[in-house]
């Protein structure tokens, strides 16, 4: 349990009752509704959507198999780019990479193909009698890959379809990284993501081993000693700080900390839930952390943000997430300071107001109190720095305090490759991390072969 909200008392509802609340937060097409969507698709020469799907998807051409009835073709067309396409489908913001590139937006419909719930249904209706990518002939070289999520997983499937042995190494009991343990549970619902590693898994040629944190039980410069390349990727781990007082107050919680205990909670109703809470953050993970927290019970959940809604990272259909559960958003103000009780634990917030000048953001001194037995963090985070201390890892060239690499997503070190969340390249998307770990893989391939 969160042990900085082992005061705050558990739901009154039941698991049983719960459970139904985190179901699907859009349900997946249907034989007939993905016949009738696919045929929307004009089939686009040079297909915009095609063009800004970072995984490179042929959008037009796996729609075309399934209006055609070839669902497995579309799946592997699918899977051939983007081996985690099913997680993919359900968390990936199409709203505003493929569909909102589609030029069904500028006809009289004016709305986008489903491509989102059609990748969804080629995946969830596929059925193939043996995994579909079979391994090149073995080639005898080794690849280390610290950290088992989106970029990890894409990482060794691609290298075993080349013919190279992967381990992997991941620091929690199971793999998926933010799959598993950081999205919100109605979007990825079940044993959604487990399948997904397990269906990956199946090329073989890859071997997991968890309990390995890079740090503490794992050195890089054993990994570097012992196989012909590795890849880092290792996410992050390190919430950011506020910089306040009494910031490590009970009650104070980083929102991928709950998130995390929520999704491998065995009994829902158990989980410590606020009557009143405060989201810090401008996010998606903000939001998750808002929906959830009120879909668990809390009566009074506010999210809010130092600058307006249009500045949220997090896209106008999460907003629109959070207000259909009836989270509040309360933008320009920041925190100013953490309120406590006579025993010490969390009681609310002070913020101050906030305005631009000038293109600055300044506080106007007016002030304001919220309420709260909890506060959630959810700013971001940072590259855990502990783990990269070992005589290897301190000569990484780090880049806006992440993993500095090159266009082959090679880093400073000698064999040593990086990609996802830890660089600083791109979106911290799950379908960015996806194709880091592709590309990566394509490199690593290409230098193993080179030295040959």
């Amino acid at each position: 349990m969160l042990e900085a909200l082992k005061h705050v008392a558990s739901t009154t509802s039941s698991d049983e009752q719960l459970q139904e609340k985190f179901t699907d937060l859009q349900p997946g097409l249907n034989r007939r509704q993905a016949a009738i969507e696919s045929d929307r698709c004009l089939y686009c020469y040079d297909a915009p959507c095609t063009r800004v799907c970072p995984t490179e998807i042929d959008v037009p051409s796996f729609i075309q198999n399934i209006a055609t009835g070839n669902i497995n073709g579309a799946a592997k067309s699918i899977l051939d780019q983007n081996i985690l396409g099913a997680s993919c489908a359900r968390v990936c913001p199409t709203e505003i990479l493929c569909e909102h590139a589609c030029v069904r937006n500028h006809d009289a419909e004016g709305a986008p193909v489903r491509i989102g719930l059609l990748q969804r249904y080629a995946l969830d209706h596929m059925h193939f009698p043996e995994h579909p990518f079979t391994r090149a002939a073995a080639t005898g070289k080794k690849v280390a890959i610290v950290g088992a999520g989106p970029a990890g997983l894409s990482c060794a499937h691609q290298l075993a379809r080349a013919g190279h042995d992967v381990v992997i190494f991941e620091a929690q009991p199971q793999s998926g990284g933010l799959n598993e343990y950081g999205i919100a549970k109605y979007k990825l619902v079940g044993e959604t993501a487990q399948c997904e590693v397990d269906f990956l898994l199946q090329i073989g040629g890859i071997s997991v081993r968890h309990g390995q944190a890079l740090g503490k039980n794992l050195q890089l410069s054993d990994l570097q000693r012992d196989y012909d390349a590795v890849f880092l990727a290792l996410g992050l781990g390190a919430s950011r700080r506020l910089g306040l007082d009494h910031e490590d107050a009970p009650g104070i919680v980083a929102a991928v900390d709950y998130i995390a205990e929520l999704r491998q909670a065995d009994d829902l109703s158990r989980l410590p839930v606020p009557r009143q809470c405060i989201i810090i953050g401008a996010g998606n993970t903000a939001i998750d952390m808002a929906v959830q927290i009120a879909r668990l019970g809390a009566e009074d959940v506010t999210l809010v943000y130092r600058r307006g809604a249009e500045d949220m990272s997090a896209t106008a259909h999460e907003q629109s997430i959070a207000k259909e559960n009836q989270v509040r958003i309360l933008t320009w103000v920041q925190p100013q300071e953490v309120l406590l009780d006579a025993a010490g634990n969390v009681a609310g917030m002070r913020f101050e107001k906030t305005v631009v000048v000038d293109g600055n953001l300044k506080t106007t001194g007016e002030t304001i109190e919220l309420p709260a037995q909890a506060i959630f963090k959810a700013i971001g985070q940072s590259l855990n720095l502990a783990s990269l201390q070992d005589t290897a890892a301190q000569h990484l060239q780090l880049e806006g305090g992440k993993i500095r690499v090159d266009e082959k997503y090679r880093t400073s070190l000698a064999k040593v490759y990086a990609g996802g969340d830890c660089i600083a390249a791109g979106q911290d998307l799950t379908v960015q991390a996806v194709q880091h770990g592709k590309l990566a893989a394509l490199a690593i391939n290409d230098d193993l072969k080179a030295k040959v």
